[in-house]
C-alpha cells in the first residue's frame, strides 16, 4: 500500500516545489517584462545620473559615484517614463530622461538622510555613506543631491513641475519629522501611520507619475489619474516593505531585517497586532529599548502575528491599494505601456526585496 501511495506523495511534493519556485520567479519575470519595455530609456537615465553626480570637487565626485553604483530598483524614474509613454508622450526625449533622473536623485538624497537618522549601516547590500564616510559627509552629500536635482529641474522652466517637486520634498521632510516624534511609541494609530507613509513614500511616487503625464501634455483628468495612481501605488509599495521587514531576511532585503522595530518604528503589522493583542506592547518596548531581535524573539512575534492573522490582513490592505491604482489607469488608452503600469502594483507587492 505504501508503495502504491509513494508516486502520489512524490507528485504532490514536486507540485509544491514547482508552486514555490513559480511564486519566486513571477516577480522577476514581471520585472523583466516591465523594465524591458524601457531598457534603452533606463540606460539613458543611468548615464544622466552619472553625469549629474559628477563634480570637479573630488570628494563629491567620489561619493556620487559610490551612491550611483550602489544600484537600486530605479522604480521611480521608470514610473515617470512609463507614465509619459502611457499618455502618448515620447519617453526617450531629453527632458523626460532629465526629470526621471531628478526623481532618482531626490530619492537617493532621502535615503542618504534617512540612513543618518536611523544609524543604518547597510543599504542595498552595501555599507551606507554615513557608516563608511561619517555623518558630516553624508549630510552634505544628501544636500548636494537635493540641490543638483532642483538645478536640473529648473532647466525645464516649468513652474508647475517645480511646484510639484517643492511640495513633495517638503512632504517627505515633514513625514520624517513627524516620524521622529513617534519613535519608541507602541500605541500610534493607523491614521498617524498612514500620514507618515503618505508623506515619506507616496508623494514621491505620485510626483513621478504626474510629472511624466505633464511632460506628455496630458489633459487635466489624465494628470490627476496618474497622480492618484502613483499615490495608491506608493502606499501599496510601503505596505509591502513593511511585510518584507518581517517575512524576508537581510540578504534578500539588502539591509538589516526587522530594521523598523529595532529603530523604534511601528509599522502596520505591529499596529494591527497591538490592536488585537495589547499584551504584546511590553515585548515590543523591550525590543526597541534593548535593540535586540533574536531568532527566538522573531519566532515568538511571528507566531503571535500568525495567530491573529496580522500579516495577511496587511497584505489584503496592500492589495486593495494596488487594485485602486489599477483602476486609476482606466482613463488611459490601452497600450503596452499602460499594461506595464497595470502590472507594477502586483510586482511591488510580490517582490522579495
Amino acid at each position: 500500500m505504501k508503495e502504491l501511495c509513494r508516486p502520489k506523495v512524490i507528485k504532490t511534493k514536486i507540485m509544491q516545489t514547482f508552486a514555490t519556485q513559480t511564486k519566486e520567479l513571477l516577480p522577476n519575470l514581471a520585472a523583466r517584462k516591465i523594465f524591458g519595455l524601457i531598457k534603452d530609456e533606463m540606460s539613458l537615465v543611468e548615464a544622466e545620473f552619472e553625469r549629474q553626480a559628477r563634480s570637479n570637487i573630488q570628494v563629491i565626485d567620489y561619493l556620487g559615484d559610490y551612491l550611483r553604483s550602489s544600484g537600486g530598483k530605479r522604480v521611480r524614474p521608470a514610473l515617470l517614463i512609463l507614465a509619459n509613454y502611457a499618455i502618448g508622450g515620447r519617453g526617450s526625449s531629453d527632458n523626460v530622461i532629465r526629470l526621471a533622473t531628478v526623481m532618482e536623485m531626490l530619492h537617493t538624497a532621502t535615503l542618504v538622510h534617512d540612513d543618518i537618522i536611523d544609524n543604518a549601516d547597510i543599504r542595498r547590500s552595501r555599507t551606507t555613506i554615513n557608516a563608511r564616510f561619517g555623518n558630516h559627509a553624508a549630510v552634505l552629500m544628501g544636500d548636494w543631491l537635493y540641490m543638483s536635482a532642483f538645478e536640473t529641474a529648473l532647466k525645464e522652466r516649468s513652474v508647475e513641475i517645480l511646484d510639484i517637486l517643492t511640495r513633495l520634498t517638503r512632504k517627505m521632510t515633514e513625514g520624517e519629522l513627524i516620524q521622529l516624534t513617534t519613535i519608541g511609541k507602541v500605541d500610534i494609530t493607523e491614521d498617524e501611520y498612514f500620514d507618515i507613509l503618505t508623506r515619506k513614500t507616496a508623494f514621491l511616487f505620485a510626483g513621478c507619475c504626474e510629472i511624466g503625464a505633464i511632460l506628455g501634455n496630458a489633459s487635466f483628468d489624465r494628470q490627476k489619474a496618474m497622480r492618484e495612481y502613483g499615490m495608491n501605488l506608493g502606499i501599496a509599495f510601503q505596505l509591502a516593505d513593511d511585510l518584507l521587514d518581517f517575512t524576508s531576511d537581510s540578504e534578500s532585503l539588502g539591509k538589516a531585517a526587522a530594521a523598523d522595530i529595532l529603530e523604534g518604528k511601528m509599522t502596520l503589522p505591529l499596529i494591527k497586532l497591538v490592536q488585537k493583542d495589547p499584551s504584546i506592547k511590553g515585548d515590543l518596548e523591550t525590543i526597541m529599548l534593548d535593540g535586540e531581535y533574536s531568532d527566538e524573539t522573531r519566532n515568538r512575534l511571528m507566531e503571535r502575528m500568525r495567530s491573529h492573522d496580522t500579516l495577511s490582513q496587511v497584505r489584503e490592505i496592500a492589495n486593495s491599494y494596488a487594485e485602486t491604482a489599477r483602476k486609476n489607469l482606466e482613463i488611459l488608452p490601452q497600450t503596452e505601456y499602460c499594461e506595464a503600469l497595470d502590472a507594477i502594483p502586483n510586482f511591488v507587492i510580490d517582490r522579495s526585496n
